[in-house]
């Protein structure tokens, strides 16, 4: 048992299926704003509207009181969606000791300012080290006990091999990066082409299709992450590649269902508003599109998929665009 204490924040999918697999390792408080979620795990270590059917940690400890999780602490995992991140980081500033790592889940972009997850991090908490976990990680798998991998990412590599330690567990293997800003992107970028994915499988595509999709996707998603900082390798491993082969493919994925969903010609509303879970991708599309255009990045198929989500067109239309569209050299974009 590590004798590191652990503070999870954020009772949803992931962030409770992080703090089972660190249960194993080492003490964890999980902080959950809904008293029924943290009553529920602490009585019957169950959190049967995000995980339904499994059974976490006996020694898995929930708290409802965001000090109770945090004063204590040595590390602080973030599992709070983006447009919730800044907020909920301001309430852990005032009970979070110096220089404890805080280490990011979240696969997003903050509206309106487009800022990654660590840059908030950094700007509320500075001087604190941050990081991120990522990867191909769909939370039913994972806590099913089936084979996973994951990336730890910390521009600190003494900090980021002792918490590769605190994450990995079983089946979950994690792997360390110190490309913070291609890790990041990569777990972003990829939500935008697995809306695309499911609108296309949706609308009756075939596999050929999907694959292109997602080849393509791939492309798209490097160019804008090398043009951001990140490095190219980052988007070929488990971070780019990986995630998004998981969430371009997965009846699981969230970002998929909403592509599926746009393909029948319902709106963005009606989707939203009959989801519990967040689809990141959806939120942080017009984040996406002002990085690409201040980068100077074409971005062809996450701007379809743009244009989709704010009604301009549907899917169908796009679609029927894809086709007429006249293919240069494969390492052009479009």
């Amino acid at each position: 048992m590590n004798d590191l204490n652990i503070g999870v924040i954020g009772g949803g999918s992931w962030g409770t299926t992080v703090a089972s697999l660190v249960a194993r390792n080492a003490p964890v408080t999980l902080w959950a704003r809904n008293p029924d979620t943290v009553r529920e795990v602490n009585e019957r270590h169950t959190n049967e509207t995000y995980l339904p059917g499994a059974t976490l940690p006996a020694g898995l400890r929930a708290t409802n009181d965001i000090s109770d999780a945090v004063c204590n602490a040595d590390v602080i995992v973030m599992g709070v969606p983006s447009q919730n991140f800044r907020s909920v980081l301001e309430q852990v500033r005032d009970h979070i000791r110096a220089w404890v790592p805080v280490i990011s889940l979240t696969k997003g972009l903050e509206k309106d300012t487009n800022l990654r997850m660590t840059q908030i991090i950094n700007e509320v908490l500075p001087g604190h080290p941050a990081g991120v976990l990522t990867g191909p990680n769909l939370a039913r798998e994972i806590m099913a006990g089936q084979a996973a991998a994951g990336v730890i990412a910390m521009d600190d590599p003494v900090i980021n091999q002792a918490l590769q330690n605190v994450f990995k567990s079983g089946l979950f293997r994690v792997y360390t990066n110190e490309d913070v800003i291609g890790c990041e992107l990569g777990g972003v970028l990829k939500n935008i082409i697995a809306i695309a994915v499911g609108m296309g499988d949706g609308l009756g595509a075939g596999d050929n299709t999907r694959a292109a999709l997602i080849t393509r996707g791939l492309a798209e998603v490097t160019r804008l992450g090398v043009a951001m900082g990140g490095q190219a390798p980052t988007f070929a491993g488990l971070a780019g590649m990986g995630d998004m082969i998981a969430t371009c493919t997965s009846t699981q994925s969230r970002n998929r269902h909403v592509g599926m969903e746009l393909a029948k010609g319902r709106s963005m509303e009606d989707i939203v508003n009959e989801m519990f879970m967040v689809a990141e991708g959806a939120k942080s599309a017009p984040a996406v599109m002002a990085l690409a255009e201040s980068h100077g990045v074409e971005m062809p198929i996450a701007s379809d998929v743009y244009r989709v989500l704010t009604g301009e067109t549907n899917a169908r239309g796009v679609y029927r665009g894809l086709l007429r569209v006249s293919a240069g050299a494969e390492s052009e974009p479009g």
